[in-house]
């Protein structure tokens, strides 16, 4: 067990036989959308969050992003270590990247909205984001490795990005999708 966050917010790491949120997946003009800031946390938000990291540990993510259960909302869940109970999750409210470093780095990425599909991606290799938590508080968050890339790839999805659109080798995609029933069409499906 972990320590419950300041609003009380518990999820248990694990599977659930009927997750409580659909995740919707590439082609799907849902996550082409840009999302709209939170007015107010309350608890229908924190109902949501919860939602989100149930669903996102029934499918063995390590993100998710409100777009990708076809909910226009800035609120992203992050857990980069899901198999440690005593790591809580990150749950940002509207966020927003504020500084990145002109280092890059290279890595594999894969989503849980393009299952089984992984890509090499360049990003910034450390990000500064602000959001707010459950509990309304300003927070800021200075990030470096998976946490900075896991940030910027779920901040993405807020602004109806994909991270196929980051991918430089074009075939080496194509060749990835075909592979797993999807197609460079499903890429190019906007609003």
């Amino acid at each position: 067990m972990y320590e419950a966050m300041a609003t009380d917010l518990y999820v248990p790491k694990s599977k659930l036989d009927k997750p409580p949120l659909e995740i919707r997946t590439l082609g799907d003009r849902v996550l082409r959308q840009e999302t709209r800031n939170v007015s107010t946390i309350n608890d229908e938000v924190r109902k949501l969050a919860r939602q989100m990291l149930q669903t996102m540990y029934s499918a063995d993510g390590i993100g998710l992003a409100a777009p990708q259960v076809a909910i226009n909302k800035r609120v992203i869940v992050i857990d980069i270590d899901p198999e440690n109970t005593a790591t809580p999750p990150m749950i940002l409210v509207n966020p927003t990247i504020k500084r990145v470093s002109r280092e890059l780095a290279l890595g594999q990425e894969g989503c849980l909205s393009i299952p089984n599909v992984f890509a090499d991606v360049c990003r910034p290799a450390h990000v500064v984001a602000t959001y707010r938590d459950l509990s309304g508080k300003p927070m800021t968050v200075e990030a470096s490795g998976l946490l900075a890339r896991a940030i910027q790839h779920e901040y993405d999805h807020l602004e109806g990005v994909l991270f196929v659109d980051r991918v430089e080798n074009q075939l080496a995609l194509a060749t990835e999708l075909k592979e797993h029933g999807f197609s460079m069409r499903d890429v190019q499906v906007r609003n």
